[in-house]
């Protein structure tokens, strides 16, 4: 009976452990799903979802696993999923936190269950979007997050070779999406070099380069740098305000030391004198010789405790030193650092400058090998790129002009026209 018992316990143990570990796992799944949605995204035709179920047991403290409705979906033409036992789910313009809500009530009601499973719905791939016109290969293709016009544009190998006109643009809108790259890499150099110096010449702050002056995102890259600037002499100042506390301590140390040594000095004195005095006492034969034994042992252990207290001085004056050459050290490797991280941002901004030449080197090419440009003065002439995007809004299709840096979304079909005009 008692084994049974035993036993009995053991399987609900083993149980308990196995809906444990299941749950870890589908906690783990649920974080990397919440990553996916914290934007509200909300869902479209022919995006892509990973969806888990599982389902906490109360009455035994399992976790069943619903297999059989996990697995990957698309949302279909009609704009919805079909799971099983559920069947078709409106998903079109939902996000993956209501879709996950109405899966776990729809199956709580279909098989009337006391627990509600846990649904855990992923985006796993964004519908895809679209390039048209004057494009080498126009077509679809995934979209994925900071996707924007011109990256768009490249994917589909940029601008279609048809005639001169159109080779020219599409050399001229390469060598220019470079020189927007390389821009925003020059920026941010600039920022770090301005920082650099800052905290070179060891200054709380650093102003803005002149040449950012009407950069738009200038006063973040800024902030930014200023934010790590200021993270960075706090961790250098609490390093040396440690060294320096431990100088302080050690200075301390020395001291009390050096007035435990003058006490010992006075005791020691007092006790070769009284040794002395006993020593004469004894040769006369006026002191027991158990007397002498005791003051010589006084002296000899005063003598001692003088010889430990230079020690431990000595010790304590060693480690001032070292907490000294410490702080040397961390100021030196503070000093050299800088210098190192300066002279690699003065190199690679010495590096863009000579890509951004070679970028502006290659529109210049552009513009004057195009026989459309040949009959315009290559001084005024340049190249037309209009874009523009057809988004569903509020249930409409809607054509909207957009720059080369405008971000896309999901579905989004990018119309592309190329030419050139006179400015």
């Amino acid at each position: 009976m008692e084994k049974r018992l035993l036993d009995g316990k053991a399987g609900r143990l083993r149980t308990l452990r196995s809906g444990i570990v299941i749950a870890a796992g589908f906690g783990a799944f649920l974080v990397s799903s919440c990553i996916a949605n914290a934007d509200g995204y909300r869902l479209g035709i022919m995006d892509k979802l990973k969806i888990r179920v599982a389902e906490w047991q109360t009455a035994d403290g399992t976790i069943r696993d619903w297999s059989v409705v996990s697995g990957d979906y698309t949302v279909g033409p009609s704009g919805s999923i079909s799971l099983p036992f559920v069947g078709d789910m409106p998903a079109s313009g939902k996000t993956t936190d209501a879709i996950a809500q109405e899966i776990g009530a729809a199956l709580q009601k279909q098989f009337a269950l006391k627990d509600r499973p846990s649904a855990s719905v992923e985006l796993s791939e964004f519908r895809p979007v679209y390039l048209s016109g004057d494009v080498e290969k126009p077509g679809e293709y995934p979209f994925a997050p900071n996707l924007t016009v011109v990256k768009a544009v490249s994917l589909g190998g940029g601008l279609r070779r048809a005639d001169s006109g159109q080779r020219f643009a599409r050399d001229f809108i390469n060598a220019k999406g470079d020189a927007v790259v390389y821009m925003a890499d020059r920026a941010r150099l600039l920022v770090k070099q301005a920082r650099l110096r800052a905290e070179t010449a060891n200054q709380d702050s650093f102003e803005m380069p002149k040449e950012l002056a009407n950069v738009p995102e200038a006063k973040a890259l800024v902030a930014s740098e200023m934010s790590l600037m200021t993270s960075r002499k706090k961790r250098l100042t609490l390093q040396l305000q440690a060294l320096d506390d431990l100088r302080s301590l050690l200075q301390s140390e020395v001291e009390t030391l050096a007035k435990k040594t003058e006490t010992q000095t006075r005791q020691q004195q007092l006790a070769v004198e009284d040794r002395d005095k006993v020593e004469d006492l004894a040769e006369k034969g006026l002191a027991l010789s158990a007397r002498k034994m005791a003051a010589e042992q006084r002296a000899a252990d005063i003598e001692a405790t003088l010889l430990d207290i230079d020690t431990n001085s000595l010790k304590a004056k060693q480690d001032i030193s070292k907490a000294d050459q410490d702080t040397i050290t961390l100021k030196n490797d503070w000093d050299a650092q800088l210098a190192q991280e300066l002279q690699s941002a003065d190199a690679q901004l010495d590096e863009l400058n000579l890509k951004l030449e070679t970028s502006n080197s290659l529109m210049s090419e552009a513009l004057t090998q195009s026989t459309d440009a040949a009959r315009f003065d290559t001084t005024t002439g340049a190249a037309s790129i209009a874009y523009s995007i057809v988004r569903e809004v509020d249930g409409k299709a809607a054509e909207i002009p957009v720059q080369e840096n405008t971000a896309l979304q999901p579905g989004d079909l990018i119309k592309v026209t190329a030419g050139l005009y006179m400015r």
